[in-house]
Protein backbone atom coordinates (compact mmCIF):
# COMPACT_ATOMS: atom_id res chain seq x y z
CA UNK A 1 0.00 0.00 0.00
CA UNK A 2 1.14 3.52 -0.73
CA UNK A 3 1.50 6.15 1.97
CA UNK A 4 -1.68 7.79 0.67
CA UNK A 5 -3.60 4.50 0.91
CA UNK A 6 -2.44 3.89 4.47
CA UNK A 7 -3.30 7.45 5.44
CA UNK A 8 -6.79 7.11 3.94
CA UNK A 9 -7.41 3.92 5.93
CA UNK A 10 -6.15 5.53 9.15
CA UNK A 11 -8.44 8.56 8.71
CA UNK A 12 -11.60 6.61 7.92
CA UNK A 13 -14.45 7.88 10.11
CA UNK A 14 -12.51 10.89 11.43
CA UNK A 15 -14.79 13.81 12.29
CA UNK A 16 -13.91 17.06 10.51
CA UNK A 17 -12.64 19.63 10.38
CA UNK A 18 -9.19 18.12 10.84
CA UNK A 19 -6.53 19.77 12.96
CA UNK A 20 -2.85 18.85 12.75
CA UNK A 21 -0.16 19.20 15.40
CA UNK A 22 3.02 20.01 13.45
CA UNK A 23 6.35 20.74 15.11
CA UNK A 24 8.59 21.15 12.05
CA UNK A 25 10.25 17.76 12.39
CA UNK A 26 10.14 15.23 9.58
CA UNK A 27 7.28 13.12 10.96
CA UNK A 28 4.81 15.93 11.49
CA UNK A 29 5.74 17.76 8.27
CA UNK A 30 5.11 14.53 6.38
CA UNK A 31 1.74 14.33 8.11
CA UNK A 32 0.96 17.89 7.02
CA UNK A 33 1.84 17.28 3.37
CA UNK A 34 0.09 13.91 3.16
CA UNK A 35 -3.12 15.20 4.73
CA UNK A 36 -3.05 18.37 2.63
CA UNK A 37 -2.90 16.20 -0.52
CA UNK A 38 -5.79 13.99 0.60
CA UNK A 39 -8.13 16.32 2.49
CA UNK A 40 -11.38 17.55 0.99
CA UNK A 41 -12.46 19.96 3.74
CA UNK A 42 -10.80 22.80 5.66
CA UNK A 43 -7.56 22.06 7.51
CA UNK A 44 -6.10 23.72 10.59
CA UNK A 45 -2.54 23.37 11.82
CA UNK A 46 -0.97 24.29 15.17
CA UNK A 47 2.65 24.46 16.27
CA UNK A 48 3.40 24.58 19.99
CA UNK A 49 6.36 26.78 20.91
CA UNK A 50 7.71 25.64 24.27
CA UNK A 51 10.29 28.42 24.37
CA UNK A 52 12.95 25.90 25.38
CA UNK A 53 15.25 26.27 22.34
CA UNK A 54 16.46 29.27 20.36
CA UNK A 55 15.54 27.52 17.12
CA UNK A 56 11.87 27.13 18.11
CA UNK A 57 10.70 30.46 16.69
CA UNK A 58 12.35 29.72 13.36
CA UNK A 59 10.76 26.28 13.23
CA UNK A 60 7.33 27.79 13.89
CA UNK A 61 7.93 30.25 11.05
CA UNK A 62 8.95 27.41 8.72
CA UNK A 63 5.73 25.49 9.45
CA UNK A 64 3.71 28.67 8.93
CA UNK A 65 5.36 29.13 5.51
CA UNK A 66 4.60 25.53 4.45
CA UNK A 67 1.00 25.95 5.59
CA UNK A 68 0.68 29.16 3.59
CA UNK A 69 1.92 27.34 0.47
CA UNK A 70 -0.59 24.54 1.05
CA UNK A 71 -3.52 26.80 1.93
CA UNK A 72 -3.75 25.51 5.51
CA UNK A 73 -4.66 27.83 8.40
CA UNK A 74 -1.78 27.91 10.89
CA UNK A 75 -1.57 29.02 14.53
CA UNK A 76 1.38 29.21 16.92
CA UNK A 77 0.57 28.18 20.49
CA UNK A 78 2.91 29.42 23.21
CA UNK A 79 3.56 27.30 26.30
CA UNK A 80 6.12 27.99 29.01
CA UNK A 81 7.42 25.72 31.73
CA UNK A 82 7.01 27.10 35.27
CA UNK A 83 9.92 25.06 36.61
CA UNK A 84 7.79 22.55 38.53
CA UNK A 85 7.90 18.81 37.95
CA UNK A 86 9.65 16.84 35.24
CA UNK A 87 10.31 19.03 32.20
CA UNK A 88 9.48 16.42 29.56
CA UNK A 89 6.30 15.31 31.32
CA UNK A 90 5.17 18.88 31.93
CA UNK A 91 5.92 19.86 28.32
CA UNK A 92 3.91 16.89 27.05
CA UNK A 93 0.95 17.75 29.29
CA UNK A 94 1.20 21.44 28.38
CA UNK A 95 1.29 20.62 24.68
CA UNK A 96 -1.87 18.52 24.87
CA UNK A 97 -3.67 21.15 26.95
CA UNK A 98 -2.75 23.85 24.42
CA UNK A 99 -3.90 21.68 21.51
CA UNK A 100 -7.23 20.92 23.20
CA UNK A 101 -7.97 24.60 23.79
CA UNK A 102 -6.93 25.46 20.23
CA UNK A 103 -9.06 22.69 18.71
CA UNK A 104 -12.14 23.87 20.58
CA UNK A 105 -11.56 27.48 19.53
CA UNK A 106 -11.12 26.49 15.87
CA UNK A 107 -14.03 24.05 15.90
CA UNK A 108 -11.78 21.09 15.07
CA UNK A 109 -13.39 17.65 15.27
CA UNK A 110 -10.27 15.46 15.09
CA UNK A 111 -6.68 16.30 16.07
CA UNK A 112 -3.99 14.43 14.14
CA UNK A 113 -0.61 13.64 15.72
CA UNK A 114 2.54 12.61 13.88
CA UNK A 115 3.70 9.51 15.78
CA UNK A 116 5.19 6.83 13.53
CA UNK A 117 6.04 3.13 13.53
CA UNK A 118 9.46 4.09 14.93
CA UNK A 119 7.80 5.80 17.90
CA UNK A 120 5.86 2.59 18.57
CA UNK A 121 9.09 0.56 18.64
CA UNK A 122 10.96 3.09 20.78
CA UNK A 123 8.11 3.35 23.28
CA UNK A 124 7.87 -0.44 23.48
CA UNK A 125 11.57 -0.79 24.34
CA UNK A 126 11.48 2.07 26.85
CA UNK A 127 8.54 0.52 28.67
CA UNK A 128 10.06 -2.93 28.53
CA UNK A 129 13.17 -1.51 30.21
CA UNK A 130 10.92 -0.15 32.98
CA UNK A 131 9.32 -3.56 33.49
CA UNK A 132 5.89 -2.62 32.15
CA UNK A 133 3.14 -5.22 31.86
CA UNK A 134 0.86 -6.03 28.95
CA UNK A 135 -1.03 -2.74 29.05
CA UNK A 136 2.17 -0.68 29.05
CA UNK A 137 3.77 -2.70 26.25
CA UNK A 138 0.69 -2.66 24.04
CA UNK A 139 0.90 -0.56 20.90
CA UNK A 140 0.00 3.10 21.38
CA UNK A 141 -3.58 3.84 20.37
CA UNK A 142 -4.21 4.88 16.79
CA UNK A 143 -7.52 6.55 17.68
CA UNK A 144 -9.34 7.62 20.84
CA UNK A 145 -11.75 10.21 22.19
CA UNK A 146 -11.04 12.62 25.05
CA UNK A 147 -12.49 15.93 26.19
CA UNK A 148 -15.05 16.00 23.41
CA UNK A 149 -12.45 15.57 20.66
CA UNK A 150 -11.28 12.73 18.47
CA UNK A 151 -7.54 12.10 18.39
CA UNK A 152 -5.76 10.12 15.67
CA UNK A 153 -2.23 8.91 14.98
CA UNK A 154 -2.52 8.13 11.26
CA UNK A 155 1.21 7.45 10.68
CA UNK A 156 1.61 4.42 12.97
CA UNK A 157 1.82 2.09 9.97
CA UNK A 158 4.57 4.20 8.37
CA UNK A 159 8.29 4.29 9.14
CA UNK A 160 10.28 7.44 9.67
CA UNK A 161 12.56 6.44 6.82
CA UNK A 162 9.82 6.21 4.19
CA UNK A 163 8.28 9.46 5.42
CA UNK A 164 11.63 11.21 4.97
CA UNK A 165 11.92 9.71 1.50
CA UNK A 166 8.52 11.23 0.75
CA UNK A 167 9.65 14.64 2.01
CA UNK A 168 12.83 14.47 -0.06
CA UNK A 169 10.73 13.74 -3.15
CA UNK A 170 8.67 16.83 -2.29
CA UNK A 171 11.80 18.94 -1.83
CA UNK A 172 10.71 19.60 1.73
CA UNK A 173 13.35 20.28 4.37
CA UNK A 174 12.66 19.64 8.03
CA UNK A 175 14.02 20.76 11.38
CA UNK A 176 16.41 18.59 13.37
CA UNK A 177 16.12 19.06 17.13
CA UNK A 178 19.64 18.90 18.60
CA UNK A 179 18.26 17.17 21.70
CA UNK A 180 17.47 14.18 19.46
CA UNK A 181 21.19 13.43 19.50
CA UNK A 182 21.53 13.77 23.29
CA UNK A 183 21.79 10.22 24.66
CA UNK A 184 21.04 11.46 28.17
CA UNK A 185 17.42 11.23 27.09
CA UNK A 186 16.12 7.66 27.32
CA UNK A 187 14.28 7.77 24.00
CA UNK A 188 17.39 8.99 22.22
CA UNK A 189 19.53 6.20 23.68
CA UNK A 190 16.88 3.64 22.70
CA UNK A 191 16.80 5.09 19.18
CA UNK A 192 20.58 4.80 18.95
CA UNK A 193 20.46 1.20 20.20
CA UNK A 194 17.87 0.34 17.54
CA UNK A 195 20.10 1.74 14.83
CA UNK A 196 23.27 0.10 16.19
CA UNK A 197 21.85 -3.38 16.72
CA UNK A 198 19.81 -3.47 13.55
CA UNK A 199 16.61 -4.34 15.40
CA UNK A 200 13.64 -4.09 13.07
CA UNK A 201 11.26 -1.38 14.22
CA UNK A 202 8.49 -2.87 12.09
CA UNK A 203 8.81 -6.25 13.83
CA UNK A 204 8.78 -4.61 17.25
CA UNK A 205 5.69 -2.66 16.24
CA UNK A 206 4.05 -5.94 15.18
CA UNK A 207 4.76 -7.38 18.63
CA UNK A 208 3.25 -4.27 20.22
CA UNK A 209 0.17 -4.72 18.00
CA UNK A 210 -0.28 -8.33 19.15
CA UNK A 211 0.05 -7.19 22.74
CA UNK A 212 -2.61 -4.54 22.06
CA UNK A 213 -4.92 -7.35 20.95
CA UNK A 214 -4.10 -9.29 24.11
CA UNK A 215 -4.72 -6.15 26.15
CA UNK A 216 -8.15 -5.76 24.54
CA UNK A 217 -9.03 -9.33 25.55
CA UNK A 218 -7.87 -8.69 29.09
CA UNK A 219 -9.95 -5.51 29.19
CA UNK A 220 -13.04 -7.56 28.30
CA UNK A 221 -12.24 -9.96 31.14
CA UNK A 222 -11.67 -7.08 33.57
CA UNK A 223 -15.04 -5.50 32.74
CA UNK A 224 -16.78 -8.84 33.18
CA UNK A 225 -15.08 -9.45 36.54
CA UNK A 226 -15.92 -5.96 37.80
CA UNK A 227 -19.58 -6.48 36.87
CA UNK A 228 -19.67 -9.58 39.05
CA UNK A 229 -17.65 -8.35 42.03
CA UNK A 230 -17.82 -4.57 42.44
CA UNK A 231 -20.38 -1.88 43.16
CA UNK A 232 -20.32 1.84 43.87
CA UNK A 233 -21.53 2.88 47.29
CA UNK A 234 -21.48 6.65 47.50
CA UNK A 235 -18.02 7.46 46.23
CA UNK A 236 -16.57 4.20 47.53
CA UNK A 237 -15.77 1.19 45.35
CA UNK A 238 -16.80 -1.94 47.24
CA UNK A 239 -15.48 -5.30 46.02
CA UNK A 240 -16.29 -8.85 47.13
CA UNK A 241 -12.96 -9.98 48.60
CA UNK A 242 -13.06 -13.71 47.87
CA UNK A 243 -13.88 -13.09 44.22
CA UNK A 244 -11.12 -10.49 43.93
CA UNK A 245 -8.60 -12.91 45.44
CA UNK A 246 -9.61 -15.62 42.96
CA UNK A 247 -8.97 -13.47 39.89
CA UNK A 248 -5.83 -13.97 37.77
CA UNK A 249 -3.07 -11.63 38.93
CA UNK A 250 -3.21 -9.54 35.75
CA UNK A 251 -6.96 -8.90 36.01
CA UNK A 252 -6.84 -8.17 39.74
CA UNK A 253 -3.95 -5.73 39.33
CA UNK A 254 -5.60 -4.07 36.33
CA UNK A 255 -8.80 -3.39 38.29
CA UNK A 256 -7.12 -2.27 41.48
CA UNK A 257 -4.69 -0.04 39.58
CA UNK A 258 -7.45 1.78 37.70
CA UNK A 259 -9.71 2.10 40.73
CA UNK A 260 -6.97 3.45 43.00
CA UNK A 261 -5.88 6.00 40.37
CA UNK A 262 -9.50 7.15 39.95
CA UNK A 263 -10.18 7.34 43.67
CA UNK A 264 -6.88 9.06 44.41
CA UNK A 265 -7.38 11.58 41.55
CA UNK A 266 -3.93 10.77 40.18
CA UNK A 267 -2.91 10.72 36.53
CA UNK A 268 -0.84 7.57 37.01
CA UNK A 269 -1.66 4.49 39.10
CA UNK A 270 0.37 3.47 42.17
CA UNK A 271 3.61 1.56 41.66
CA UNK A 272 3.05 -2.13 41.01
CA UNK A 273 4.81 -3.30 44.18
CA UNK A 274 3.02 -0.80 46.42
CA UNK A 275 -0.36 -1.68 44.94
CA UNK A 276 0.27 -5.43 45.26
CA UNK A 277 1.17 -4.97 48.93
CA UNK A 278 -1.93 -2.82 49.59
CA UNK A 279 -4.15 -5.37 47.85
CA UNK A 280 -2.71 -8.24 49.89
CA UNK A 281 -3.24 -6.29 53.09
CA UNK A 282 -6.85 -5.51 52.16
CA UNK A 283 -7.54 -9.15 51.35
CA UNK A 284 -6.25 -9.95 54.83
CA UNK A 285 -8.61 -7.45 56.47
CA UNK A 286 -6.10 -4.62 56.83
CA UNK A 287 -5.85 -1.08 55.48
CA UNK A 288 -3.30 0.93 53.50
CA UNK A 289 -2.94 4.48 52.23
CA UNK A 290 -1.40 5.23 48.84
CA UNK A 291 -1.64 7.93 46.20
CA UNK A 292 -4.58 9.77 47.75
CA UNK A 293 -6.78 6.76 48.42
CA UNK A 294 -7.21 4.12 51.10
CA UNK A 295 -7.71 0.40 50.56
CA UNK A 296 -9.53 -1.33 53.41
CA UNK A 297 -10.41 -4.94 54.12
CA UNK A 298 -13.76 -5.02 55.94
CA UNK A 299 -16.19 -7.89 56.57
CA UNK A 300 -15.33 -9.92 53.49
CA UNK A 301 -15.02 -6.92 51.20
CA UNK A 302 -12.25 -4.71 49.86
CA UNK A 303 -13.14 -1.02 49.89
CA UNK A 304 -11.31 1.61 47.86
CA UNK A 305 -12.06 5.02 49.34
CA UNK A 306 -10.78 8.56 48.96
CA UNK A 307 -8.17 9.48 51.56
CA UNK A 308 -9.69 12.21 53.73
CA UNK A 309 -6.39 14.05 54.14
CA UNK A 310 -5.99 14.27 50.37
CA UNK A 311 -9.44 15.78 49.78
CA UNK A 312 -9.49 19.54 49.04
CA UNK A 313 -11.09 22.26 51.13
CA UNK A 314 -14.80 22.99 50.84
CA UNK A 315 -16.16 25.06 47.95
CA UNK A 316 -19.16 27.34 47.78
CA UNK A 317 -22.51 26.38 46.30
CA UNK A 318 -22.88 24.26 43.18
CA UNK A 319 -19.20 24.15 42.22
CA UNK A 320 -17.54 20.81 41.70
CA UNK A 321 -15.49 19.59 44.65
CA UNK A 322 -12.89 16.85 44.37
CA UNK A 323 -14.10 16.00 40.83
CA UNK A 324 -17.72 15.49 41.92
CA UNK A 325 -20.83 17.45 42.81
CA UNK A 326 -24.25 16.88 44.33
CA UNK A 327 -27.43 17.62 42.42
CA UNK A 328 -30.54 18.63 44.35
CA UNK A 329 -32.25 21.49 46.15
CA UNK A 330 -29.30 23.52 47.42
CA UNK A 331 -29.88 25.86 50.36
CA UNK A 332 -28.55 29.40 50.12
CA UNK A 333 -25.05 29.85 51.52
CA UNK A 334 -24.21 26.13 51.44
CA UNK A 335 -20.75 24.72 50.83
CA UNK A 336 -19.61 21.32 49.58
CA UNK A 337 -16.76 19.40 51.16
CA UNK A 338 -15.73 16.28 53.04
CA UNK A 339 -17.89 14.79 55.80
CA UNK A 340 -14.88 14.46 58.09
CA UNK A 341 -14.86 13.60 61.77
CA UNK A 342 -17.05 16.58 62.64
CA UNK A 343 -19.75 15.54 60.22
CA UNK A 344 -19.54 11.89 61.16
CA UNK A 345 -20.28 12.80 64.78
CA UNK A 346 -23.60 14.31 63.63
CA UNK A 347 -24.60 11.14 61.78
CA UNK A 348 -25.41 8.90 64.71
CA UNK A 349 -26.40 5.91 62.57
CA UNK A 350 -23.53 6.06 60.03
CA UNK A 351 -22.69 2.41 60.72
CA UNK A 352 -25.91 1.30 59.01
CA UNK A 353 -24.21 2.07 55.68
CA UNK A 354 -21.98 -0.94 56.37
CA UNK A 355 -18.73 0.92 55.74
CA UNK A 356 -15.83 1.49 58.14
CA UNK A 357 -15.03 4.94 59.48
CA UNK A 358 -12.03 5.47 57.21
CA UNK A 359 -14.25 5.01 54.14
CA UNK A 360 -16.75 7.63 55.35
CA UNK A 361 -14.50 10.57 56.16
CA UNK A 362 -14.13 11.81 52.56
CA UNK A 363 -17.82 11.34 51.74
CA UNK A 364 -19.25 14.48 50.06
CA UNK A 365 -21.26 16.61 52.45
CA UNK A 366 -23.21 19.85 52.23
CA UNK A 367 -22.55 22.30 55.02
CA UNK A 368 -24.33 25.41 56.26
CA UNK A 369 -21.53 27.09 58.13
CA UNK A 370 -20.42 24.59 60.77
CA UNK A 371 -23.70 22.64 60.58
CA UNK A 372 -24.04 19.52 58.48
CA UNK A 373 -26.99 19.90 56.11
CA UNK A 374 -26.80 16.69 54.09
CA UNK A 375 -24.54 13.70 53.47
CA UNK A 376 -26.37 11.46 50.99
CA UNK A 377 -23.73 8.71 51.01
CA UNK A 378 -24.61 7.95 54.63
CA UNK A 379 -28.33 8.72 54.33
CA UNK A 380 -28.23 11.98 56.26
CA UNK A 381 -30.52 14.93 55.52
CA UNK A 382 -32.07 15.95 52.22
CA UNK A 383 -31.75 13.79 49.11
CA UNK A 384 -29.06 14.66 46.60
CA UNK A 385 -27.66 12.79 43.60
CA UNK A 386 -23.92 12.23 43.41
CA UNK A 387 -22.37 13.13 40.03
CA UNK A 388 -18.75 12.47 39.02
CA UNK A 389 -16.74 14.48 36.51
CA UNK A 390 -15.24 11.16 35.38
CA UNK A 391 -17.10 7.91 36.06
CA UNK A 392 -15.12 5.20 37.86
CA UNK A 393 -13.49 2.77 35.42
CA UNK A 394 -14.82 -0.75 34.93
CA UNK A 395 -17.89 -0.08 37.06
CA UNK A 396 -21.21 -1.35 35.65
CA UNK A 397 -23.17 1.48 34.04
Amino acid sequence: MTLADRLSAALEGAVGPLGLAVSGGSDSLALLRLVAEAARGPLFCATVNHGLREEAAGECAMVAQVCAELGVTHDILDWRWNGDGNLQAEARAGRYAALKAWARERGVGTVLLGHTQDDVAETFLMRMARGSGVKGLAKMSAAWEADGLQWRRPLLQMSRGELRDFLNEQGQVWAEDASNADTRYKRVSIRAALAKTGLDAARIAETAERLAQADAALETMAHAAAGQLAQLQGRNIVIEAAGLAALPDEIRHRLMSAWCAWQGRTQYPPRHSALAEATDRALNGQGSTLNGCVTIGHKGRVIIAREAKAAPDTVEGLQAWDALTLEGDWPEGATLGALGEAGLREVTDWRTAGLPRAAQLAAPAIWLGARLFAAPSVGFGAEFTLKFEVEPPYMPG
